[in-house]
Order: C-alpha cells, then sequence, then structure tokens
C-alpha cells in the first residue's frame, strides 16, 4: 500500500487559507493513507487562550473535519489529522481519522507538550486502533499518537500491544531529537511509523518556535524509508507492506511481545 506525509508551513489562525492550501497540495494524491501535521490548520504556539478559541472546532461538525471527509471521499483515502477539538468539557489537541465512509474516530493526546498545558486538557480516550483497508484491499490495523507522545516509549508499545501495524505520528515537531527516535520506536515494536512535520517558526510574546520538519517513514527493522529535509514543503510518499508488521518473530525461540516479562516490570 501507498502512505504519505504532508509537510508544510501553515499561517498562524488561518484555517480557511490552510484548509485550501492543504487541499491543492493533495487534490491529485493517489495513496491510501495521508498523514497530515498536528493542529495542521490552525497554527500551533498560541498567544492567548482567546486565539485557541478562535480555531477550537466541534468534531465531526466543524469546517476542518468537513473537509477531511470531503478529501477522504474524493481521495479514496484514509486521512489522519490533527486540530484543536472544542467540547463542553474543554479543549484537547486531537487527531481525527477519517475515510472514505465517515469519521471512524479520535485520539486525545495523551502528553502535552510545554504551553500546550496552558490550553488544552489531557486526553482521556485512551489509545483506539482502527481497522482499515486500502483501496487495493490490503488490511491493516492503525494506530494514533501526536507529537510529544514519542517521548513516552509506552505510548508506543500500547499501540503495538493492541495490534497496530501502523502508527500514524502527526506532530509540530520542535526537539531535534524525534526524527532520530522514531527508527527506534518502530524497531522496537516491529511496527511501521508514519511522522508527519510542519516546518517554519511562530511566535508568542517573547519566545520563538521553530519547527524542524524531516517528516519521515520508518519500517519495523527500524530503517528509514523515507525523510524529508527541514525545510520543504512537500508530500513524502512510501511504499509499504503492512503484513510484515506482524510477524513479531526475533529468532526461532524469540518473540518480542510474547517474550516480554511484564511481572518485573514496574512502570508506576
Amino acid at each position: 500500500m501507498r502512505v504519505a506525509a504532508l509537510q508544510h508551513n501553515p499561517a498562524y489562525l488561518d484555517v480557511d487559507g490552510n484548509l485550501d492550501a492543504v487541499e491543492a497540495a493533495v487534490a491529485s494524491l493517489d495513496t491510501d493513507l495521508l498523514v497530515l501535521p498536528e493542529l495542521f490548520a490552525s497554527g500551533y504556539f498560541f498567544r492567548s487562550r482567546a486565539d485557541v478559541d478562535t480555531v477550537a472546532e466541534e468534531i465531526p461538525g466543524g469546517k476542518t473535519t468537513q473537509r477531511l471527509l470531503k478529501w477522504a471521499r474524493d481521495l479514496d483515502c484514509t486521512i489522519v489529522a490533527g486540530l484543536p477539538e472544542y467540547t463542553d468539557k474543554g479543549l484537547y489537541n486531537t487527531a481525527v481519522v477519517v475515510d472514505k465512509s465517515g469519521l471512524r474516530g479520535t485520539y486525545r493526546k495523551l502528553h502535552l507538550y510545554y504551553q500546550e498545558k496552558l490550553h488544552f486538557l489531557p486526553g482521556d480516550l485512551g489509545l483506539p486502533v482502527f481497522d482499515q483497508i486500502a483501496g487495493s484491499g490490503t488490511k491493516y490495523r492503525l494506530g494514533v499518537m501526536i507529537c510529544f507522545d514519542w517521548y513516552y516509549p509506552e505510548v508506543a508499545r500500547s499501540l503495538a500491544l493492541l495490534g497496530s501495524d501502523i502508527i500514524a505520528h502527526p506532530s509540530n515537531l520542535v526537539r531535534r531529537d524525534c526524527p532520530r527516535a522514531m527508527p527506534i520506536r518502530a524497531l522496537e515494536n516491529h511496527v511501521f511509523t508514519i511522522t508527519a512535520n510542519r516546518i517554519g517558526r511562530e511566535i508568542a510574546g517573547k519566545e520563538e518556535l521553530e519547527f524542524i520538519g524531516q517528516s519521515l517513514v520508518c519500517d519495523p527493522r527500524g530503517d528509514v524509508v523515507q525523510q524529508m529535509s527541514r525545510d520543504e514543503t512537500a508530500t513524502l510518499i512510501a511504499e509499504i507492506d503492512p503484513a510484515t508488521a506482524r510477524d513479531r518473530r526475533i529468532t526461532p525461540h524469540n518473540n518480542l511481545l510474547a517474550d516480554r516479562r511484564p511481572d518485573s516490570y514496574r512502570l508506576d
């Protein structure tokens, strides 16, 4: 199957303009799975809670999810994308999973980074895994984590234990260590990972964040299949076989997940 990750430089708070730009970028895309960055249409480094409120949307009724649903139908693919979600309880940093059948589900970011804690609630939906079918008929299981979730190996491991073949990773990365770590997350869990990051800079008060780009796809051996540069605006395309993630034998006598010793681990 074919997978894709969009890397772009969204304009701060310009949801309509960013949606139009992404629509133009993916209009002729031929892919089974498309991953867009975290908060891909809103911007990230919010200057105030009022700014977040102007771009937060209900799911699925908001304009961003509705456009994603249209693209999924038009392209006949699954899309994973991040947006600020409005709920009666508060705001969440959320990723939606959509395909031509509609909204498949949502994931709310568990591990909030830096000033995200000023605006968003920590995720409360656990770690859902979605059973998807590519246009070719290939079946695969899709897990989702968002940006800073990568820093906690328990997330990717949990998604692997839940049966994920592929982990989609919408991101707004500023830490330079993530592109080095993602091959390890893929290797230690024997999964494919697809990190879609953004580029550019944003300023809030006297602080500036620079986003590092380098979107990448990693395979279950820990190899980088494709990787983008720090500053390009483009779509990364890779061919993968999700079935290769399911054989977790390391040797004839070792299985990556079956050989774990949770009776001896302390995780809290």
